[in-house]
């Protein structure tokens, strides 16, 4: 497991270079706990524990859900919070280039 966890950081060290080391271990472990990124390839698994966690903890993602919005409208309404955070963590990449 210790083989993953490095893969995945290191993954996400080439995507958010600046990510706080509070919030990285926080991005590692929900790659390495989350059923569905199991066998995803460490790339794939630290961006998309990356967007996961931050959406979640720095948007008002949840909070649309709880007021009725469905998955994909709330998804759309907090891109571009996402997208800041992931500017100010150094990462190049945006949810606003694919699906989120």
């Amino acid at each position: 497991m210790s083989g993953r966890r490095e893969r995945i950081e290191a993954a996400l060290l080439r995507l958010a270079p600046r990510i706080p080391g509070h919030e990285r271990g926080a991005v590692i472990d929900h790659a390495l706990d989350s059923p569905g990124l199991k066998t995803a390839r460490p790339e794939s698994a630290a961006w998309l524990s990356l967007v996961s966690y931050v959406r979640h903890v720095f948007t008002d993602y949840d909070d649309l859900l709880a007021d009725g919005y469905d998955v994909d409208s709330a998804r759309f309404f907090v891109a571009g919070d996402i997208d800041d955070v992931l500017v100010e963590w150094g990462c190049a990449r945006s949810v606003n280039d694919e699906e989120t």
